[in-house]
């Protein structure tokens, strides 16, 4: 039995695939709409403008995020490893060939304004980052929390800018080993 996928599925998954690779002004509707197979009628059924799919888009890529957060740290048996845990997926996707850094750094490099609807997502999206690591640095009894989640917040943002940058032979390579001297250095006395 195959399983049908509805239209608005397909543009979200074609918007995906067209985007992350080549940015969010290089690709139009028009571009979305062939490629999916979809008419740009149907498009602008389920996305008023190409603002609101690349909204949906965004959203779409924060829950696929935080569903490979939990994937990475889930067998972590304490916050300082679940910390560890994510690095070191981050080292092994900074590396995949079909990352291209960061959906929401990338949104926010192209569209700078403050008040554009995907810098928000992306905004909003990073800020709960910073607070997950904020709050697993508290529960592995960081001296300064606030400092460990910004370094490591950092860092991370580091690597998938190495990725985008230089391809999968990147510096990203040692971000776990990085973050681990960085949390480290935060637990000892």
């Amino acid at each position: 039995m195959t399983k049908t996928i509805s239209p608005k599925n397909q543009l979200l998954e074609t918007a995906a695939r067209l985007f992350f690779p080549n940015g969010y002004r290089a690709i139009g509707v028009d571009t979305i709409s062939a490629e999916s197979g979809i008419g740009k009628m149907t498009l602008y059924r389920h996305f008023e403008s190409k603002d609101d799919l690349i909204v949906a888009y965004l959203q779409d890529s924060n829950a696929k995020f935080w569903k490979e957060f939990e994937k990475a740290t889930h067998d972590a048996s304490s916050p300082r490893e679940k910390l560890v845990a994510f690095f070191q997926a981050l080292s092994h996707y900074a590396a995949d060939p079909n990352c291209y850094g960061c959906p929401f750094l990338n949104v926010a490099t192209e569209y700078p304004d403050l008040d554009y609807p995907g810098h928000k997502v992306a905004l909003e999206h990073k800020q709960t980052v910073r607070q997950r690591f904020r709050d697993l640095a508290v529960e592995a009894g960081a001296r300064d929390p606030n400092m460990l989640a910004d370094q490591l917040f950092l860092l991370m943002d580091g690597a998938y800018m190495a990725a985008r940058m230089f391809g999968t032979k990147n510096p990203a390579s040692h971000v776990a080993s990085a973050a681990k001297t960085l949390i480290d250095a935060q637990m000892s006395e």
